[in-house]
């Protein structure tokens, strides 16, 4: 992986970073698996992979600290139906559905999958508006786009 983007992510799996690599990259357009490798005498295997093209690096090296809410990476939205493939596959797929565009993938990485116009709303300087999207927003599982936009615009 040539290293023209200066941050990229780091994931450390139990076990299985080439499965969820591979399910990721399934999952996101412009996504790919650039390496897979296991490091020199070990059993500790690699991936690195894009996801719209943002260059992430995964490993199975064994137990060590689980992946938590404390870090997310979050998928914004054009569309409904975009939103819905990406958490459908992800539930598919062994996730579990949080709360508020969250899920959990089956590897135990946090996602949120949310539509671009939810940021939009929320920060409208029409603060009664913006306050009724949020109220909408934390009743939801999965985002509806149609229920946030009325919400917002006071139905």
């Amino acid at each position: 992986m040539k290293h023209e983007t200066r941050i990229v992510p780091h994931l450390w799996y139990v076990k299985d970073a080439e499965k969820a690599a591979r399910l990721y990259v399934k999952l996101f357009p412009k996504s790919r698996i650039d390496r897979i490798w296991t490091l020199a005498g070990g059993t500790t295997r690699c991936a690195e992979f894009r996801l719209f093209g943002q260059p992430f690096f995964a490993m199975s090296a064994g137990p060590h600290d689980d992946f938590n809410d404390s870090i997310s990476f979050g998928v914004t939205c054009r569309t409904q139906a975009e939103l819905d493939r990406y958490w459908n596959v992800m539930l598919k797929n062994g996730g579990k559905a949080v709360a508020c565009g969250w899920i959990r993938d089956p590897y135990g990485v946090r996602w949120q999958i949310y539509p671009a116009v939810l940021l939009e709303m929320m920060a409208d300087r029409d603060k009664k508006k913006a306050a009724r999207v949020a109220a909408e927003m934390q009743r939801q599982v999965k985002f509806d786009i149609a229920k946030l936009k009325a919400a917002f615009k006071g139905g």
